[in-house]
C-alpha cells in the first residue's frame, strides 16, 4: 500500500533535516500559486496561445508578477521579453484526403480518420496522386547502426512511418531490442524527429500511424488540438526542411490502404524491427490530398525573469516552464472550445513565480538565476528552440536547466518524486538528496515509450549541452490522480482551475526543486551527463568555458 505524505510534514521534514537550507528558504506559498493559476487559466486568458490576445496579457500579467516578486528583467538589454520570430499556418476550409488504388477511391476524413496539416508559409497545399511508401520506423540513427530508408529516394512520395522506436515493442530475444533504449523512447521515436526527416529527404507528406501505446496519448489528444494554429521558427529554406504536408492516420485506416494495395500492414510492421528492413511501396496505390491555410509570420515573446549572482553573476541556474497552451479550438461535447491549460502548465509558470519570490526574499545567490516563461511549447518548443538558437545568458555556462511542467493539484504529497530522463546526468543525485531529506523516493518515468524527455522544453537546450531536469511532472500516470488527468483533461478544454483545487503537494515539489536549484546556485559544482547520454558530447566541446 502506498502511503501518501501530509505537506506540512514534508515541508517541516526538509527543514528539519536540512538546517542550513532552513535558514535561507522562505516558504512556498501554495495559495498564491493557487491564485496564479486561477488567473492563468481563466477564460480571459483564452487558453495562451501564441500569437493571439491571449499571449498579450499573458505576457503582461507575467511581467508584472516578476517584478512584484523582486526579480528583474533577463532578457535582452535587462528587458523582461525575447521576441522570438515565428512562421504561423492556420486552417482555412476543409481537407480533401484520398487514396487511389485499383479504380477505387478511398475517402479519409480530417479529424475521425487523419490529421494534416503544413509548415511550409503557403496557403494552399496540393499533392496529387502521389505515390505512398512505408518506410518502417523513418529512423537513420548511424551510431546504432540503423537505417530505414537505405538510400531509397522519397522524393515526391508520401512516406507512411510508424510511431516510436524500433525496439518499442521487441520481445527480449529480437535482435533490436535494447537497440533504442527499449521502452524509453528516443529522439527517433518522436513524431517530430520523423516530420523532420520525411521533409529533409524531399517527401511529398509523411503520417505517422497513430497507435495509443506507442503514441502516449489517444487519437482525442491530436484530434482535440488539430484545429490550433501552427508554429514554426522561421526558415532561409522551409522546402528544404518541411515536406508539403504531415500529420497522423489512424491505425484502422492505416490497414485498410494496405490491404487495398494488397499488403499486410502488422507483418510488415514485424518487419521493421529488422536491421535489414526495406521501405516497401504501395502497389498502385496514390494519394491525393488538398487543402487551404492562412500562412503569415508573427512574434511571440519568451518572458525571462532574473535574480543576478553576487559572487559569478556570468554562471546560470535556469528555471523553465511554458506559459502557452493551445487557445480557442474545437469545442468539446459541451460546447467548451477554450482550452484552459490548467495543470498544463499554468501551474508550471505558478512554480516559476513562486521560485522567483523566494530566490528574492533568500539570501542573493552567487550564481545567477533566471526564471523563463517559454512560449510555443505546445506548438513544438519554439520559444525554447529559438532561445538555444539565441541565448541571452551563454549556453556554456548554464549550469542546469530544471523543467517544471504541469503540477497536479492536491494535498496529500506522493513519496515518489518521477524523474523523466531518470539516469541521464548527475542532476538526479542532488535532487535525490533533498527527496531522501523528505521522505521521499525517485522513480523513473513509468511510461518511457511517451519520449516525454523530447516533448518539453528543456529539450533544445539539452541538444546544446545544458544538462537538464525534469522532475514531478503529473502526465506520467504514476500514479491515479495522474492517469485521471491523461485520460480526462490533458489537452482537453477539460483542463479547467476551479475552486476545490489546492496546490499544497505541488508547493513541496517547488520547495524540492528550489532546494535543488539553490544548491546549484551557491556551489562551483558543474552536473554533468552521465556516460553514454547523447547530449555530452556537445557539453564536452564547451568544458574550457567553465572553470
Amino acid at each position: 500500500m502506498r502511503h501518501a505524505l501530509p505537506a506540512v510534514s514534508v515541508l517541516a521534514l526538509m527543514m528539519a533535516c536540512a538546517p542550513a537550507l532552513a535558514q535561507q528558504a522562505p516558504a512556498i506559498d501554495a495559495e498564491r500559486m493557487n491564485q496564479a493559476v486561477r488567473v492563468l487559466a481563466s477564460d480571459e486568458f483564452e487558453g495562451r496561445a501564441p500569437a493571439s490576445p491571449g499571449e498579450e496579457k499573458t505576457v503582461a500579467w507575467l511581467v508584472e508578477q516578476f517584478r512584484a516578486a523582486g526579480a528583474e528583467g533577463g532578457g535582452p538589454d535587462g528587458a523582461f521579453v525575447q521576441v522570438a520570430h515565428l512562421s504561423r499556418t492556420r486552417q482555412d476550409g476543409p481537407a480533401t484526403v484520398a487514396a487511389t488504388v485499383g479504380g477505387r477511391t478511398i475517402t479519409l476524413e480530417r479529424g475521425p480518420d487523419v490529421l494534416v496539416s503544413s509548415d511550409r508559409p503557403v496557403n494552399h497545399i496540393t499533392v496529387t496522386d502521389a505515390p505512398v511508401v512505408f518506410v518502417g520506423y523513418g529512423a537513420t540513427a548511424p551510431e546504432r547502426q540503423w537505417d530505414d530508408f537505405k538510400d531509397v529516394d522519397v522524393r515526391g512520395k508520401v512516406v507512411v512511418v510508424l510511431v516510436n522506436d524500433p525496439d518499442f515493442e521487441a520481445a527480449e530475444s529480437d535482435a533490436v531490442a535494447g537497440k533504442f533504449d527499449g521502452q524509453a523512447m528516443t529522439f527517433y521515436g518522436r513524431w517530430t524527429y520523423k516530420f523532420q526527416e520525411a521533409g529533409r529527404r524531399g517527401a511529398a507528406g509523411v503520417l505517422v500511424v497513430h497507435e495509443t501505446a506507442g503514441a502516449g496519448y489517444p487519437w482525442s489528444v491530436l484530434q482535440n488540438s488539430s484545429a490550433a494554429p501552427k508554429f514554426d521558427i522561421v526558415r532561409a529554406d522551409p522546402d528544404a526542411e518541411r515536406a508539403p504536408f504531415q500529420g497522423w492516420i489512424q491505425r484502422a485506416r492505416a490497414e485498410e490502404l494496405f490491404r487495398a494495395a494488397g499488403l499486410d500492414f502488422a507483418a510488415l510492421k514485424d518487419s521493421a524491427r529488422k536491421a535489414d528492413f526495406k521501405p516497401v511501396v504501395l502497389p498502385g496505390l496514390t494519394m491525393s490530398v488538398d487543402f487551404g491555410q492562412i500562412a503569415d509570420r508573427v512574434e511571440t515573446k519568451n518572458v525571462l525573469a532574473r535574480i543576478p549572482g553576487a559572487e559569478r553573476p556570468n554562471e546560470t541556474v535556469i528555471y523553465g516552464a511554458h506559459w502557452d497552451g493551445y487557445g480557442v479550438g474545437t469545442p468539446n461535447a459541451q460546447g467548451d472550445k477554450i482550452y484552459n491549460a490548467a495543470v498544463d502548465n499554468a501551474t508550471g509558470v505558478a512554480a516559476l513565480l513562486e521560485l522567483a519570490h523566494a530566490f528574492a526574499e533568500g539570501p542573493r545567490p552567487k550564481r545567477s538565476v533566471v526564471f523563463a516563461a517559454w512560449s510555443g511549447e505546445e506548438a513544438g518548443l519554439l520559444g525554447s528552440t529559438y532561445y538555444a538558437a539565441n541565448p541571452v545568458w551563454p549556453l556554456e555556462t548554464t549550469v542546469a536547466n530544471i523543467n517544471v511542467d504541469s503540477l497536479l493539484p492536491g494535498t496529500e504529497i506522493d513519496p515518489n518524486v518521477v524523474v523523466i530522463g531518470k539516469g541521464k546526468n548527475q542532476l538526479d543525485d542532488i535532487l535525490a538528496r533533498h527527496a531522501t531529506q523528505t521522505g521521499r523516493t525517485l522513480i523513473a518515468d513509468p511510461a518511457p515509450q511517451a519520449g516525454a524527455f523530447y516533448r518539453s522544453d528543456h529539450f533544445p537546450l539539452a541538444l546544446k549541452g545544458v544538462p537538464a531536469l525534469f522532475p514531478a511532472a503529473g502526465f506520467t500516470g504514476a500514479s491515479a490522480a495522474s492517469r485521471d488527468y491523461v485520460q480526462n483533461r490533458y489537452h482537453q478544454p477539460t483542463d479547467e482551475w476551479n475552486d476545490s483545487w489546492r496546490m499544497d503537494a505541488a508547493a513541496a515539489d517547488v520547495a524540492l526543486i528550489y532546494a535543488v536549484g539553490r544548491d546549484l546556485a551557491d556551489s562551483d559544482q558543474w552536473p554533468e551527463w552521465n556516460a553514454g547520454a547523447e547530449f555530452g558530447p556537445a557539453r564536452e566541446a564547451s568544458k574550457s568555458t567553465r572553470r
